[in-house]
């Protein structure tokens, strides 16, 4: 019995240093990489025609947060463009594991989607500062998460959320069926039963869910207890209201610089970093379409959702508690899945070209000109492409990785099916960009997010097959802790 008692103190003793190992093994760091463009590099998207940079109005960044448990490291960075290509993001990911030794798997690179930056995007413009910028842009990504190792010191983590349904609306509406007939798509053709942003009249029901949940990560010194960073994932596209060529982060800027007021570290050194990524937020904007228009001056609406959002956050930050012990090791999970292209056919063609046929040198494309170029574009496609799907686990929390624009409904999907109940979200346009991810019902409906074009180009069932890879992934990290 005393030889049992005397096994039975050592298993305990032996835990509880594992425990304790493990709190002191827990390292973090975070840094802040500028990625400004210069003056002139092009803003223009794949569907929207900007025009190049002329002013900027806040400084955009590439937000980086590097974890580890002595044995594991985790690497995210929340970078302020539009969207960026896969290319672009594996070459910083080469770079990160070169200085650093982080493997690719364990690198989360996504982009915020505010509209007022460049599309980091491959081949999108026959231009030379365009083709400069991918390359500063993968460097200075690179260089944020070395500064992010480099500051890394012993720290605590905790998580919680909150809900603000102010300013997530779906923006996809299903029309009234007298509205339907008017309601022509860039193909030519009537009838879509859905419309993006359709206006005030004709409104039948919005098309999809919303999810107002907020997801807080909270990091501070081990030792004295202060900030060193919160990551945040919102479901909730850009706001906008910025002039035209105009450079801004737009809310989610707002909401990084806000929050170090709220925490009362804006002079801390080294310096706090706090980081919004997108959440599901593929059908989704703040504009409430069953309340009459609001006016607001340029940055005002931006300004306010984010100092919004930031003073909430602050309030759970102080409210969480650290994880500690055995349920702060950190994992990662990676997989490919390839998806078909939905490639134009013969019919579309013949369109394109006479589509094409009557643009005018000099001149803005029409709607159904960019839709005649973006047939082209996946005339010219593979069949079928490769998709990086990431998951990372921080203990009892999952946080998957998509590299589309991701509907809010798969969203609260993948919460659902999730094992880790709870504590589980989405961070969208992250590694890669792929365009829009629509529920297969979707496409039957038609609207913006549904049109062949290189923002819109899987095939139909890829949500599902996306969706269940992921949970797939988590399932198999779930396994292994």
């Amino acid at each position: 019995m005393r030889l049992f008692l005397s096994l039975l103190n050592t298993a305990a003793i032996c835990l509880s240093f594992l425990q304790a190992s493990a709190r002191a093994d827990f390292q973090a760091g975070a840094a802040t990489s500028n990625i400004t463009p210069k003056m002139g590099v092009p803003l223009d998207g794949t569907i929207m025609q900007v025009g190049p940079a002329k002013d900027v109005h806040d400084e955009l960044h590439a937000r980086c947060l590097v974890l580890g448990d002595g044995e594991t490291r985790l690497a995210f960075v929340v970078v302020d463009n539009t969207m960026v290509s896969r290319e672009v993001l594996d070459r910083a990911k080469a770079e990160i594991e070169e200085h650093t030794g982080i493997p690719p798997s364990h690198v989360c690179l996504s982009a915020t989607h505010t509209h007022s930056t460049p599309r980091a995007v491959v081949d999108l413009v026959d231009d030379d500062l365009h083709r400069e910028y991918l390359d500063f842009l993968a460097s200075r990504i690179a260089d944020g998460v070395r500064r992010a190792v480099n500051r890394m010191r012993p720290a605590t983590i905790g998580w919680g959320s909150f809900e603000e349904p102010r300013f997530v609306h779906n923006r996809r509406w299903v029309l009234a069926e007298s509205f339907r007939a008017l309601n022509v798509n860039p193909f030519g053709e009537k009838g879509e039963i859905v419309k993006m942003n359709p206006g005030r009249d004709g409104l039948d029901k919005p098309a999809g869910p919303v999810d107002p949940e907020v997801f807080v990560v909270a990091v501070r010194d081990r030792e004295s207890g202060a900030p060193l960073a919160v990551f945040s994932a919102y479901g909730l596209h850009y706001i906008g209201g910025v002039p035209g060529g105009v450079v801004s982060a737009d809310y989610y800027g707002v909401y990084a610089e806000q929050l170090k007021r709220e925490l009362g570290v804006e002079h801390q050194q080294p310096s706090f970093v706090a980081m919004m990524a997108n959440g599901t937020s593929g059908d989704i904007n703040a504009n409430d379409l069953t309340k009459a228009r609001e006016k607001f001056a340029p940055y005002e609406r931006m300004t306010f959702v984010g100092t919004e959002l930031a003073r909430q956050a602050a309030e759970v930050v102080s409210a969480i508690e650290a994880v500690e012990g055995a349920r702060l090791s950190l994992d990662a999970e990676a997989s490919e899945l390839e998806l078909r292209v939905r490639k134009p056919d013969a019919k579309r063609l013949a369109w394109a070209e006479e589509t094409m046929a009557k643009v005018e040198p000099g001149k803005r494309l029409t709607r159904g000109q960019i839709y005649a170029r973006e047939a082209n574009f996946l005339a010219d496609y593979p069949d079928k492409i490769s998709l990086p799907l990431q998951v990372f686990r921080i203990g009892d929390l999952a946080v998957a990785q998509i590299p589309c624009e991701v509907f809010a409904e798969t969203g609260l999907a993948i919460k659902a099916g999730s094992p880790f109940a709870g504590s589980t979200f989405t961070i969208e346009l992250a590694n890669g960009f792929y365009g829009y991810l629509p529920p297969e019902e979707q496409f039957a409906w038609g609207g913006y997010e549904t049109w062949p074009a290189r923002s819109s180009l899987l095939e139909e069932s890829a949500e599902e097959k996306i969706r269940t890879r992921i949970l797939e992934m988590m399932a198999t990290l779930e396994e292994r802790k």
